[in-house]
């Protein structure tokens, strides 16, 4: 497996070559557009997502010898966040690292990347991918027109503005974001009110007081800084319910279009990826507890007890609710509770 050291990722930066040449004729690359919502980074420093994403294109500019070139987009820069998916079935995008349950409100089946107490480490998540629930949705998705490059899950914490939410009784009152239909579906049996959007829009509904507080990835939690506006951090150090599935994906339709060389070359630097997405996300882990405790917050961390409550009412609603709504739902659940905690 390829390390990506410091020279990797500085090569991040250099753009690849747009025209190969072969004996004296010109024969044009082809570029491809990554779009995603989170902050830009230096290439060694900043949101490890966009990191990802360039050091994935420069890795594939390399080895297809310039054939293949990217532009990458962040900050929501080339279109609106919950566009992006739609946009790579219909191949008006070619790739974005986009939260699974984004994608919800199109295909519910999706909602299976965020279901909270499904999935509770790494260890589980990363098994996912050559299990039978993660062919499942694989297949799923190309289906749909979607294809998954690199598998990238998240542990995620709550930031709340006054009081800390540790246990579901904490929740009680409280106006939270989710990060999914089914976490809102456990929240609210926990006595919450709901808010249904995206991370990157959670700095500004705390600011007003819109919300007291919300549920996101330790990056986001760090990217937006939500420090700023938080006294209690809970993290997802250690333990946690409440995992997302980020994956980086490419549209079908343009992959398609690809000689086999190219895909290749795109599906082997992806799957390197993973193992580059899940250090980095476990590093921010611990480094959200520092960044929050600087700002003067309070900081707390989920043990088995806690997470079991939280894995048990969402049992009784979240889980139910999504292997009602189709056939491939209720499959992919069954299957993922195949796979070992």
């Amino acid at each position: 497996m390829t390390r990506f050291t410091r020279r990797t990722i500085l090569s991040a930066a250099i753009a690849a070559p747009a025209v190969l040449r072969f004996g004296g004729l010109a024969q044009a690359a082809t570029k491809l557009k990554i779009s995603h919502q989170f902050p830009g980074s230096t290439g060694t420093d900043g949101d490890f997502r966009d990191r990802l994403c360039r050091i994935f294109a420069a890795e594939v500019e390399k080895r297809s010898k310039g054939s293949l070139t990217f532009d990458v987009y962040a900050g929501s820069s080339l279109m609106k966040v919950n566009a992006q998916f739609s946009a790579i079935r219909k191949g008006a995008l070619d790739m974005g690292l986009v939260p699974l349950p984004y994608a919800g409100g199109e295909l519910p089946e999706t909602n299976i990347g965020l279901m909270p107490g499904l999935v509770t480490s790494y260890a589980q998540g990363t098994a996912w991918k050559d299990a039978p629930v993660g062919k499942e949705l694989a297949n799923f998705l190309m289906d749909k027109g979607v294809v998954i490059v690199s598998w990238v899950w998240q542990a995620g914490g709550a930031a709340t503005r006054d009081k800390a939410m540790i246990l579901p009784e904490d929740a009680k009152g409280l106006k939270i974001r989710g990060g999914s239909r089914e976490m809102d579906l456990v929240l609210q049996k926990a006595g919450a009110a709901v808010l249904s959007l995206p991370s990157n829009e959670l700095y500004a509904a705390m600011q007003t007081g819109a919300c007291d507080g919300g549920i996101t990835s330790s990056t986001s939690l760090i990217s937006f800084r939500l420090e700023e506006l938080s006294k209690h951090l809970t993290t997802g150090r250690g333990k946690s319910y409440w995992f997302m599935l980020e994956p980086l994906m490419m549209s079908r339709a343009i992959f398609d279009k690809l000689s086999k060389d190219e895909q290749q070359t795109i599906m082997t630097v992806g799957a390197e990826m993973e193992a580059f997405g899940r250090e980095a996300a476990i590093a921010d882990d611990t480094t959200v507890a520092k960044v929050f405790e600087k700002a003067g917050a309070k900081i707390h961390d989920l043990d088995a007890a806690a997470v079991g409550k939280w894995a048990d009412i969402a049992r009784e609603t979240a889980w139910a609710d999504y292997a009602g709504k189709t056939a491939t739902s209720k499959r992919l659940i069954e299957l993922a509770q195949q796979v070992a905690v």
